[in-house]
């Protein structure tokens, strides 16, 4: 982000573009120094009867070194800034400018250098979006892929229920599109919510039977998609009291569960149990969601890591059978949408394998 006037002030530089340094006192420095040095030598010339043209002739020379230094001093910085300018319009943001200076040229290498972070940000937030999108769109087409060919395949009925399944999935389909577009028309990478308030069993019920409605799929289907692909590891949902109710973005707290299930079935031993619990939180409608496994477990020196993108845990052999690994991608996007809603995502303690904690308020305010 640039500084401000205020801020520049701050670090102790002058209003209107005063420097002590600027190049402008630099070229006045020079006219003046010629002049003092033709001056001198022609006192001297009067002096001692030296000829006038030997007095030129030392004039220009001294004149055109001095000349020469300042030249250097002013153009060296210049390639400089060329040579970095060319690396980062071929993609190269790594390469800088030096900010050793206290004149224009100074400014200009901090303004080179502020552009290239933002250009390195902007490329590396370009990336990550690529990759959410890629992930989550992967979730409701390996779904609806599930269930198409278990109807081809004669395993289960075209009948009503199987049917709107395969609906769910393809308007969820559509709503990670729409959110797409979303994407690409707001700034900063914010994205609205769209918050109501709804019953949380019934939405979460919904939530694990798509997830084990994809496990169902055959071997690859799901593979790197976000969803699971083993049917050995059983989903358990506890929600106290029946009848909680939470005001939040259904849409994005889909993402959240769903990607923690899918981390908690793959870190899960065979014939393991993930269960998910639903608590009412501390304010009005507010939500506190768990997400527990079996598995090894995560090192506590690596709570602070498990959120960052691309992300695969150090824990030897972390997968149960039939398990990837995946992306990285899954929890990163979890904590988005729980940052979206102002709320809080972590590793809680627990006994046994890992145990994931959110808190969502329940009046949730978009981060500034």
């Amino acid at each position: 982000m640039s500084d401000g006037p205020a801020a520049r002030r701050d670090q102790g530089e002058p209003w209107g573009g005063v420097r002590p340094f600027s190049i402008k006192t630099k070229l006045g420095a020079l006219v003046v120094i010629s002049v003092l040095i033709t001056t001198g030598l022609l006192m001297i010339a009067v002096r001692t009867a030296t000829e006038l043209r030997f007095i030129t002739v030392f004039s220009m020379i001294a004149t055109l070194l001095i000349t020469q230094f300042v030249a250097h001093s002013l153009t060296a910085p210049l390639d400089e800034m060329n040579t970095v300018a060319r690396s980062i319009s071929h993609g190269d943001y790594t390469r800088r400018v030096r900010e050793n200076r206290r004149d224009e040229l100074g400014d200009l290498a901090q303004t080179i250098n502020r552009m290239a972070d933002e250009l390195a940000a902007q490329d590396r937030q370009r990336k990550e979006l690529v990759a959410n999108v890629s992930h989550e769109l992967r979730t409701p087409i390996a779904g609806l892929r599930a269930v198409l060919e278990n109807i081809v395949d004669g395993v289960t009925e075209a009948d009503p229920e199987t049917m709107r399944t395969a609906l769910k999935q393809t308007e969820r389909l559509g709503r990670l599109v729409e959110t797409l577009l979303d994407l690409s028309r707001l700034d900063n990478g914010v994205v609205p919510l769209k918050l109501r308030r709804f019953e949380v069993w019934p939405y979460l019920s919904g939530v694990l039977k798509e997830a084990n409605m994809v496990a169902s799929a055959r071997a690859g289907i799901a593979s790197d998609s976000g969803s699971h692909s083993r049917t050995d590891v059983h989903l358990h949902l506890d929600v106290f009291p029946p009848d909680l109710t939470a005001h939040a973005d259904p849409e994005r707290i889909h993402q959240v569960v769903a990607n923690l299930i899918d981390n908690a079935v793959k870190h899960s031993p065979p014939h393991g149990r993930v269960t998910v619990k639903a608590r009412r939180g501390p304010q009005a409608q507010s939500l506190e969601l768990e997400v527990l496994d079996e598995g090894p477990g995560i090192p506590r020196s690596e709570w602070h890591r498990v959120f960052e993108r691309f992300n695969r845990g150090s824990v030897n052999r972390p997968h149960g059978p039939g398990s990837d690994g995946g992306t990285g991608l899954g929890l990163a996007i979890a904590r988005w949408a729980v940052d979206l809603h102002g709320g809080r995502i972590g590793v809680a303690e627990s006994e046994r394998g890992c145990r994931i904690l959110v808190t969502l308020p329940g009046l949730p305010s978009l981060p500034s």
